[in-house]
Formats: structure tokens, sequence, C-alpha cells
């Protein structure tokens, strides 16, 4: 008997050690997907591959609790700050963080409470077009004329007196700068600029280890806007270590000429210095970056001391990775989901996600030098720049779209298809308001309508634009380039994958007709989503074009502000159901889908969790 037991305690060692040496690299941690990021500046970064990688380098005040998308918890502040603990006062106006001591940014230097104020503050000075920093400037800045602001450029325009201040969209608009710089012209230009900050410098009071702000106006997602979220702009970066990085130095004085810099101006783009779990090892252009543990983190050191991000493309690469343990973890798309579900060696996490994807209408585009337009007018070779302007077009492409069977094919039903932006576990969500199906005859209908027919006789030829490597993208505008052909042999839609930073710039830059785009939310309120799509200055909303500006201006932004200064949340849902009849009547986007989350993983994998909110993975949870 015990000769059976010494044996099977043999057997049993051999066993587990043969388990152990079938994990690959134990002490570090490889996750592949499509990429690259763009910018590792916080205040920069407005896309998710930036913000999964700035999640491993810089910590925020607050973050969200586990899995759950509404509860918070402290972070580089103690405290979640509470009307029941006395640390939310004034009606919601004042809040008090008690900030974490000890914490250390990863060059050594000890966090404070003045790099707290610095750090939101530089997000609201920032600005950069296009970029996240309405976020903060709205319940920083105070209101205009009863709107909220959306750039500090509109608090320098109050100050200088000028008409309909609230236009001003940067501080180049002003006319207040010597040509091709950032010299104010006068001595009054320069006051008023100072006088702005010191609007936003006066919210921020330093006590001894507290940092109080005191809102202009009350703001009620404002705590959500300080969290750790999907978007990572508001965590907090080290003063000192900025100005030595010439970035903005904290002073009042020359804060316009950090004001929304081109990208390459932003000399934190490539380098990091944050208080979370990893620090930055190296960084190969468009291909990986690699995190060593930080062993100083406060919150203690991370299980596993080496982590990478992988930028791989070709789905078929990253499985032979994955297979082989060359990665632990990689981006699967539902449509391959298949190829992984029946391995015993790995394991498939689906999860409820707080995202929505759509086609965009570009209705004003540029027309100098735009390969995607063709001969830029409607002669059957091209398509006018003001094409997606016209209600007919956009109607006739609404019906194009196949959603229920793209949902099955490119998804196998892992996802929902949304009737607008306010997607389900949102508050104002109604699966009860209309929504579009393909309708070819419908199409055809609106197509014959537009142009008084010439659309119809003559045809059309232009590009649509998806991220290179996400095949349900690629799904996606395929299948209505299709449809189009079924429709009218002469519409002509070339589909064409772009990188990440290449469709971000083109997009901006208003040269995509269509293009696919897709949106996590930075809190989980409405007004995140309705802002962005649906604002004449939102990150959608600004950039397709003055048509839409134009509209949105009259008909959508009275309701977006309206949804934000509403506390009564009977109030609340009646103007989201308004937002979303007006975007399904004016067919403003395409609506393809509110995909759920999937992780899909090596077994050896520990300490996954999912969470709806999260850009990507998160290694400090992580162990083999």
């Amino acid at each position: 008997m015990k000769k059976f037991l010494v044996f099977a305690a043999i057997i049993t060692f051999f066993v587990i050690m043969g388990i152990a040496q079938n994990v690959v690299n134990p002490d570090t941690i490889v996750y592949e997907e499509p990429g690259p990021f763009q910018s590792l500046d916080p205040a920069w970064e407005y896309d998710t591959t930036s913000a999964e990688v700035i999640w491993q380098l810089y910590d925020a005040l607050l973050q969200y609790d586990g899995t759950s998308t509404v509860k918070l918890s402290p972070m580089l502040s103690t405290n979640v700050p509470s009307v029941a603990d006395g640390t939310i006062l004034d009606n919601g106006m004042t809040y008090v963080f008690h900030i974490r001591q000890g914490v250390y940014f990863h060059n050594g230097d000890l966090l404070t409470p003045q790099d707290v104020v610095y750090s939101l503050e530089r997000l609201v000075l920032l600005d950069y077009s296009g970029g996240p920093s309405w976020m903060l400037a709205e319940p920083l800045l105070p209101m205009i004329d009863g709107h909220y602001v959306l750039t500090i450029a509109q608090e320098v325009a109050k100050e200088l007196g000028l008409s309909n201040p609230l236009s001003y969209t940067s501080l180049s608009s002003l006319g207040i700068f010597a040509t091709d710089t950032k010299v104010p012209l006068n001595d009054k230009y320069k006051q008023a600029l100072i006088d702005a900050f010191d609007l936003l410098a006066k919210d921020f009071e330093i006590k001894g280890n507290d940092v109080i702000i005191n809102l202009p106006q009350p703001f009620e997602p404002f705590l959500y806007t300080l969290a750790k979220g999907g978007i990572c702009e508001s965590v907090i970066l080290d003063e000192k270590w900025c100005a030595e990085n010439k970035a903005w130095g904290g002073k009042t004085d020359d804060w316009w000429y950090y004001h929304n810099p081109t990208f390459s101006q932003d000399t934190l783009t490539n380098i990091e210095n944050g208080t979370g779990p990893y620090f930055m090892k190296y960084y190969i252009p468009n291909r990986e970056i690699a995190f060593q543990r930080f062993d100083k983190y406060w919150a203690g050191p991370a299980p596993t001391k080496y982590a990478v991000i992988k930028y791989v493309n070709e789905f078929t690469t990253r499985l032979l990775d994955l297979e082989s343990g060359q990665a632990d973890a990689i981006y699967v798309p539902v449509e391959n989901l298949s190829e992984v579900e029946n391995n015993k060696n790995i394991k498939v996490s689906v999860y409820p996600q707080l995202s929505v994807y759509e086609l965009n209408f570009t209705w004003n585009l540029a027309s100098e030098g735009n390969p995607y337009i063709g001969s830029g007018k409607l002669d059957g070779n091209g398509i006018p720049p003001d094409f997606f302007a016209n209600l007919d077009v956009r109607k006739g492409f609404e019906y194009l779209f196949p959603y229920s069977v793209y949902i099955k094919e490119a998804y196998d039903n892992l996802a929902l298809q949304p009737n607008g932006a306010i997607m389900k576990g949102l508050f104002g969500y109604n699966p009860n308001l209309p929504e579009y199906e393909q309708d070819l005859s419908k199409a055809a209908k609106y197509f014959k309508k537009a142009y008084n027919g010439e659309l119809w006789e003559k045809g059309f030829k232009f590009s649509a634009i998806y991220e290179s490597g996400d095949t349900t993208e690629q799904i996606a505008l395929t299948a209505l380039s299709n449809a189009a052909r079924e429709v009218n042999p002469k519409f002509q839609i070339n589909v064409v994958g772009e990188l990440w930073p290449n469709l971000l710039s083109d997009s901006l830059s208003f040269k995509l007709p269509l293009f696919t785009m897709g949106y996590l939310a930075d809190y989980p309120d409405p007004y995140d989503l309705a802002y962005a799509y649906y604002s004449s200055t939102g990150i959608f909303g600004a950039f397709i074009g003055q048509s839409f500006v134009s509209f949105a201006q009259k008909n959508l932004d009275p309701l977006v502000n309206d949804l934000l200064t509403t506390s009564n949340l009977s109030k609340r849902a009646e103007i989201v159901k308004q937002l979303e009849e007006l975007d399904y009547k004016d067919a403003l986007y395409i609506w393809t889908d509110q995909p759920f989350g999937i992780f899909v993983s090596r077994t050896w994998l520990k300490g996954w969790y999912p969470n709806g909110v999260r850009p990507g993975i998160d290694f400090y949870s992580l162990s083999k």
C-alpha cells in the first residue's frame, strides 16, 4: 500500500511538472490583436487600441469596481466622493478627493495633489481637434448662455466679448495670433487667454493631501469622467516629468502654445511615466509594445513580470500563435469562433459590452487630392463631395444593409442590432423604437428619387473604408457593396482596409465617403453617446461635414444639452427617444451591431474577468 502511494505521488508529481512545462514563457503574458495604437499621451488618446496600452501604464482617481460598469471604487483617490460621507457638497458642485500617499511614478517621482490638478487642467488645455478634452471642459468650464462649453477657446471668445462665443472651436479661429504662430497679437488677447485659464484654475483647491474640485455648475456624470474606463484621458501624469519632456509645464501665461497641437507636435506620444502596474519596456512601431512589472506599484506588484501586446492583423497567424502557446490570448472575430471553441486548451468567454458599431456617412468630403471619391462628380465614375448630404441617398443606403443576415453571419448572432446610439444597457434605451431592415425595393425607390433620377441613370463609384484586420467590418462593407450592385450594377463601392492611424487621420480630414467605426462608452450615461454622435461638436458629428453640423445645431444640439442639464429620469428618457427618432427619420448613421465582448485565451491564463467599459485586456489581474 505504501509503495503504491509513493508511486502515485511520483506519478502525480511528474504529471504536474509536465503541465507546468507546457506553459510557454510562464513569466510573460502575450496578447495579439490587429493594430497598432496611436498615442501614449492620455490627453491625446481617443481610441480603444491606445486606451488599452495606457490602461497598463497609468492610473486615474477612480476605477470601476470589478465587473460593474456603474459602481466605482478608489484608485489614486482613497475615497469615492459621496453625499453620505460629506465629500460631495453644495448640491453636487463640490467634490473632495483624498489623494493616496506614497504612490510612485515609474521614474521614481512621488504623486502629489498638484499632479492631479495639473493632469486635469492639461486635458482641457491640450484640446486637439477631434480629441477627448470636451469631457472635462463641460463640467469644469462655466456655461455660456445656458450651454455647456466644449473647448476653452469658447471661454476666450467670451472674455474678448465676441458675439456667439460658442461658435468658436479652436484658438486659431479667434484671429488673435500672429500669422502661422501662437504669439498673441496684443496684450488684450494675451490677457483674455490668461483670464480663461483662471476660470479653469479656480475650480481646484489643494488642502493638505486633498484635492477639492468646485464645479461652476452641476454635472451629473462627473465622477464617471474621472474613472479609468473605456477611454483613459483622465489618468494622472507627473507634472515635473511632463515639463522636462517639453509638454505644458503648468504655467498660466503660456498654455496656448500647447493648445490643439498636431500629432507630430505632441511630445508625449511615444513615452510614458505613469503610476500604473507596468512600465513600457520597449516599443517596436506597428509590431509590438512590451511592458515590465512596476515593483513599486501602490496596490502591490503584478503577479506576472512581463506583458506584450503584439499587432498581428492576420487571424490565422494569431491562431497559430495561440495554439502553440506563443500567445496567451488573442483577438478572435466572431466568424472565427468555431476554430477555437472545441480546443480543450483554449477558453472562450462571452460577456455584455457597452459598445456600438456603425457605418458613417461623410456629408461633406474634401475634394482636392481625395483618392476615395473617384472623379468627384456624379458621372458614374465618382461621387460629388456633398453626396451623403442628400437625404434620399442616405435613406437608400439604410435599406441596402442586410442587418439581420450580417449579425447572423458575422457574429453568429452574438450581437444585437442597435436602433440608435443609445445602446442596450444604457439608461433611456428603448427596444420599441423603429430600426431599419434590408429592403432593396425601398432602396431602389430612394436612389431613383435622388438627384431627380440622375443618380440612378449614371450610377456612382467610391471607396468605403474599414480597419485592416477587422474582418467583421470588412464583411459589413462587402455586404453593402454586394447589395448596391444587386440594386443597380452601376453602383460601385470599392472596399478598402486601412491601418487604424491612417483611417483615423483620413476620417478627421473628411476624406472617407463611408467608413466603419465603433464607440466604447466613455462612461455609462446616455449623454456620452448622444454627444459623440448627435452633437454638432461631437467626435463623430464634428467630422462628417458642415451640412451635418448645421443640421445638428438646429435639430440635435438643444436636445443633447437638455439631456445633460435635466435630472428628472422620465424627462431624460423622453429626450433620448426624441434623439433616436430624429436619427431614424434623417438616416444619420447605419447602425450595424452592438456586439458581445469575446475574450479568447489559453486555459492556463488565470485572473481574467469581464468589464463592459474596459478597453481590451488588463494585465494586472492576469497570471499563468
